[in-house]
C-alpha cells in the first residue's frame, strides 16, 4: 500500500465530514487508506463516521490521549509506505497526494513534507513553513524582530522567510496539520514523543528527523485549506499547555542559561495570553448578500431559507468555463460553494483568488445537509444546517 491517511479527530464532527470527503475524493487513483482516531468525543464525530464513511478504519479511544499518542495509534495500524498526518479541520485537492507523492518519490534524502496551508479566508497560513525556534529565534518571534526585519539572516528564520510561500524548499519545521513521510521513518524517530501533550509535538518530530540527516521540505504545489481554530479553544487550558509544550522542547534539545530560560518563561507567558486574546469569540458580521455557486437552481430557496436571507444563484457550468477572477464578486457577500459541482480543487482556488476582498466563503459538501466554513483563523467556524 502506498498511503495511509491519519486523522486524529476531537469534537469537530462536521469539519471531519468535509475532510474524509475530501481526502476520499483525492486518494480515488491511489493505493491507499483513511484510519480516523477519535479521542473520546462528545459530538456525533463516530456515529457519523461509521454512517457516512463505512470503510474507513476508526479507532475510538475511550479518553482524550493527546495529539501525540492519538496520532502514534494510528500509525501502528497503519499499512502504507508513506503516512500523511492530517488536521480533522482540514480540506485537501482531488491532486493533492498525487503531486506529494510525485515529489517524495524524487527526494533521496526526504524527512517530512509540508504544503500551502490557507485558513478558511484564504490567507497564507505563515506557519506552513517555520526554522527551529533556537532561544534566538524564539526570540526573535516574541518580540517581533521577524516583522520588523523580514530580509535580515538573523531575524527571519522563525517562519522560513528565506522561501517565498510560492517557492518549494528545505525548512526546518513544518505544521502537525498536514505531515507527509515515510512510515518507516515516523518509527524510526519514534514517532511523536509522548511526553508533549500537544503543540510542540511537530516542532519536536521536524527536528528529530533532521538529526537523522535527512531534509524537510515545504511543498508549496498544491494548496489545502487549515481552518486551525476548530480544534483548539484558546482558554486557560489552552494557554498552560501551550507553556508546557514550549518549556517541554528546550527541555529536551537545548540547554539555556536561567536568567535566558526565566526571559523565556515570561515571552511565553505573554505570547499565549495574546493568542489567548486572538481567540476569544468575536461577533460575526452578517453577510450582505449570498451567491450560490452550482449547477443546481433548486438550492437557492432550500439554502435561502437556512441562512434566512435571498440566495443569489451562478450556474457554475458556465462560470467554470471562465476565469475566476473575472467573477465579480463583491464586499460583503458570502459565497456558497456546492461541492456536487464545484470540486475541492475548484473551492480552494476561489479561496485564494477571492481573499481579502471583504468575502467569506461556506463550502456545501457533496451529499451533505450542511454548509460550513471560517471567517477567522483564531476563532471556532460555523456550521448552518440545511433542512
Amino acid at each position: 500500500m502506498q498511503l495511509s491517511v491519519i486523522i486524529l479527530n476531537y469534537n469537530v464532527c462536521y469539519f471531519l465530514e468535509l475532510c474524509v470527503l475530501s481526502v476520499e475524493n483525492a486518494l480515488k487513483n491511489i493505493d491507499s487508506e483513511i484510519i480516523v482516531i477519535d479521542n473520546n468525543s462528545s459530538d456525533d464525530s463516530c456515529e457519523m463516521m461509521k454512517t457516512r464513511f463505512p470503510n474507513v478504519k476508526l479507532i475510538q479511544n475511550n479518553q482524550n490521549l493527546g495529539f501525540p499518542k492519538g496520532n502514534n495509534i494510528g500509525v501502528e495500524q497503519a499499512s502504507g509506505e508513506y503516512i500523511c498526518i492530517l488536521n480533522p479541520d482540514t480540506v485537501v485537492a482531488e491532486d493533492t497526494f498525487e503531486k506529494v507523492l510525485a515529489f517524495a518519490k524524487n527526494q533521496i534524502d526526504l524527512g517530512i513534507i509540508g504544503v500551502k496551508l490557507i485558513d478558511g479566508t484564504g490567507n497564507f497560513l505563515p506557519e506552513s513553513k517555520r526554522g527551529i525556534p533556537t532561544p534566538w529565534v524564539a526570540f526573535t518571534k516574541i518580540t517581533g524582530l521577524y516583522k520588523l526585519f523580514p530580509k535580515s539572516n538573523r531575524c527571519n528564520k522563525y517562519y522560513a522567510q528565506h522561501l517565498d510561500k510560492n517557492q518549494t524548499g528545505k525548512v526546518d519545521v513544518l505544521v502537525g496539520a498536514f505531515m507527509f513521510l515515510k512510515r518507516e521513518l515516523y518509527n524510526e524517530v519514534g514517532g511523536f514523543d509522548e511526553d508533549c501533550f500537544m503543540y510542540s509535538d511537530d516542532i519536536d518530530i521536524s527536528y528529530m528527523v533532521l538529526q537523522k540527516s535527512k531534509a524537510n521540505y515545504y511543498f508549496h504545489e498544491t494548496t489545502v485549506v487549515h481552518y486551525k481554530g476548530e480544534s483548539t479553544i484558546k482558554d486557560g487550558t489552552y494557554m498552560k499547555r501551550f507553556q508546557e509544550a514550549m518549556e517541554f522542547f528546550y527541555r529536551k534539545h537545548f540547554q539555556v542559561p536561567f536568567l535566558f530560560s526565566a526571559f523565556m518563561k515570561i515571552g511565553i507567558v505573554f505570547f499565549s495570553l495574546i493568542k489567548r486574546i486572538q481567540g476569544r469569540t468575536k461577533s460575526k458580521s452578517i453577510p450582505k448578500k449570498y451567491l450560490l455557486l452550482s449547477s443546481s437552481e433548486t438550492l437557492v430557496k432550500i439554502i435561502a431559507l437556512a441562512v434566512q436571507k435571498k440566495v443569489d444563484f451562478l450556474d457554475w457550468k458556465t462560470e467554470k468555463k471562465v476565469n475566476l477572477s473575472s467573477i465579480s464578486i463583491r464586499n460583503g457577500v458570502q459565497v456558497i460553494l456546492d461541492n456536487e459541482f464545484v470540486s475541492f480543487k475548484e473551492c480552494i482556488n476561489i479561496h485564494e483568488m477571492h481573499r481579502n476582498r471583504g468575502i467569506t466563503f461556506r463550502i456545501m459538501p457533496k451529499n451533505a445537509n450542511f454548509i460550513i466554513g471560517s471567517d477567522s483563523s483564531n476563532d471556532r467556524g460555523e456550521v448552518v444546517k440545511i433542512k
